[in-house]
């Protein structure tokens, strides 16, 4: 059987050898013959692997950072990050199976999630790249067949045994042109000159501690090999511009507020006049949360603004649908035994698509056409009129669920596991915000309580699914209004945290309108960063619980601020 297996793998090993030549790709040539080379002596060892597969980031960066009208950072980063993959065994128990008294998640010697991580040569050297390939492959088959080697002398459950290790997958052969340098991208001297000028802007900014604006730009030509036939090179280009100031409160509090852009290339980020205007805004808050009062802990009626309700969503509804944390008995499951269940008002579907890549003219974090597995992405609608449908799948199956939909990720050099992509929440019946607001009074009403929140911006947060601590979550909002049951104008407070546990969340959730807006961010896991984004409309949730945030206390200045006597 592993002589017929290895040959199958060979020969479909072979077919994309000319894309990779018409490709112009001298490194995929490297990888492949190399990969190659190391398949064929490996099979044969006494206990050959019965998959490889190499995965590899090359990245060109460049930052840039003004603040208060200064150039305070620029940095150019080049990187080649290259991880490797080994499995032994077969496609039903293999070397990643979990002992009864692990976690499942993954191994528990890499407990970091960068096992074997690897910096290749920037130049493509064929003898040196390949010796870093070879370092790397014996390491990571040493540590396989220690772990498969445990294991067959270890008790394991048979019911354990239902669910293969590792999924079968149609092999994918997909390679992008290379990409050109970033400085044909990358206007350097005219962003040098933007983020300083933009970044002046905050001088006139009474009580301002900083006023920063940076650009971030990257080029990722992303690269993933296996011997089952997959051959997959994708480009994923980025700019980030981030807006970030903080002034002090009258009682010496800390107050930060950001705003953050992103698109593919800079010249697709928003003009300078209206990144100026938004700068003018976001300063005008910070005066007004300067002298605003400082929130007590509540519980009650609230609004989550779109971007607000697409983060909530994130943390409390996305992780816990990351089908892979599932095989974890340390995980909490909340959702293991719910499929075909209600879990959601029958209002909303939640859909997770990482081949959209645009919503209304804007650029979406989470797009990508192959995962970090080589399986190509899709739409997955995880719930449907409120029912629960599916999870979120990479190549590691879990009961019921036995093959990846394309959602396996990493960063450069960390292991796959499941995770989110572009979180889209769709509304069948719609309230517009009026509604929403004459629903939150009305609820007020009925409990006793003189006002409500709404909850206009945050810039993240975080949840724990595990059982060792609490299964709840917290995130952090950076713009809260009290709405009065009495009519008075909408206050401005701060000092908010929205806190609570999902199911009891969930539960609350009583209607939503039909505007839906975009949240751009980064999610960190087990796997690292990884790029994704929140569709969400308004929501209105019955019953909500805050808690008082951390104060970032600072005495009151001694010395006057500097002026500019020029």
């Amino acid at each position: 059987m592993n002589k017929t297996v290895c040959l199958l793998f060979i020969l479909s090993f072979r077919i994309p050898f000319l894309q990779a030549q018409n490709a112009n790709d001298s490194l995929l040539y490297i990888l492949e013959s190399e990969m190659q080379r190391q398949w064929d002596e490996l099979q044969k060892a006494k206990q050959p692997p019965y998959f490889l597969s190499v995965r590899v980031t090359d990245n060109q960066g460049f930052r840039l950072r003004g603040s208060l009208g200064s150039l305070v950072d620029e940095s150019k980063d080049r990187s080649r990050v290259m991880s490797t993959s080994v499995r032994i065994g077969d496609y039903a128990f293999d070397d990643s199976h979990p002992l009864d008294d692990e976690n499942g998640f993954f191994p528990m010697d890499d407990i970091d999630g960068y096992r074997g991580a690897q910096y290749l040569p920037l130049d493509n050297h064929p003898l040196a790249i390949k010796l870093r390939m070879w370092q790397q492959t014996q390491s990571a088959y040493r540590a396989a067949l220690a772990s498969y080697q445990a294991l067959q002398n270890a008790t394991i459950k048979e019911e354990s045994k239902k669910v293969p290790d590792f999924s079968k997958e149609e092999p994918s052969v997909f390679i992008d042109q290379p990409l050109p340098p970033i400085n044909e991208l990358f206007q350097v001297e005219v962003w040098k000159a933007r983020v300083k000028t933009l970044s002046a802007s905050f001088l006139k900014l009474k009580g301002v501690i900083d006023g920063d604006v940076s650009i971030h730009v990257d080029l990722d030509r992303k690269y993933y090999l296996s011997t089952e036939g997959t051959r997959i090179v994708q480009n994923r280009t980025s700019a980030y511009l981030t807006i970030s100031a903080s002034i002090r409160a009258e009682d010496g509090d800390v107050l930060p507020l950001h705003i953050s852009y992103y698109s593919t290339t800079p010249d697709l980020l928003p003009a300078e006049d209206v990144i100026r205007k938004d700068i003018d805004i976001l300063m005008n808050k910070l005066t007004l949360l300067s002298t605003a009062p400082v929130a007590e802990p509540y519980t009650g009626p609230a609004i989550l603004h779109a971007r607000a309700a697409g983060v909530f969503f994130h943390e409390i509804f996305g992780h816990r649908v990351e089908g892979q944390r599932l095989k974890s008995n340390f995980d909490g499951q909340t959702f293991k035994d719910k499929v075909n269940e209600l879990v959601l008002p029958k209002t909303l579907n939640v859909v997770f698509d990482p081949t959209l890549e645009n919503f209304k003219d804007q650029r979406l974090n989470g797009f990508y056409r192959y995962d970090d597995e080589g399986v190509k992405a899709r739409k997955v609608t995880v719930v449907e009129n409120g029912v629960l449908k599916t999870f979120l799948m990479s190549r590691t199956p879990i009961e019921n669920f036995l093959h990846s939909n394309g959602h396996g990720r990493a960063e450069a050099g960390a292991n796959v596991v499941t995770r989110q992509s572009n979180l889209i929440i769709e509304n069948k019946k719609v309230v517009e915000m009026s509604g929403l607001r004459k629903l939150l009074i009305t609820e007020c009403k009925k409990q006793n309580k003189k006002y409500g929140y709404l909850f206009m911006d945050v810039v993240g947060g975080f949840t724990n699914t595990g059982r060792v601590m609490p299964n709840a979550f917290n995130v952090f909002p950076t713009e809260v209004y009290r709405i009065y049951v009495d009519g008075r104008p909408d206050e401005l407070v701060r000092g908010v945290d929205l806190i609570g546990t999902p199911l009891a969340m969930f539960a609350e959730i009583q209607a939503a309108d039909d505007k839906s807006e975009v949240f751009t961010g980064f999610c960190g896991a087990e796997s690292g960063s990884v790029p994704v984004t929140a569709i969400s409309p308004s929501l209105f949730v019955k019953r909500i619980e805050t808690q008082k945030k951390m104060v970032t206390q600072v005495e009151n200045t001694i010395l006057e601020k500097p002026v500019d006597n020029h």
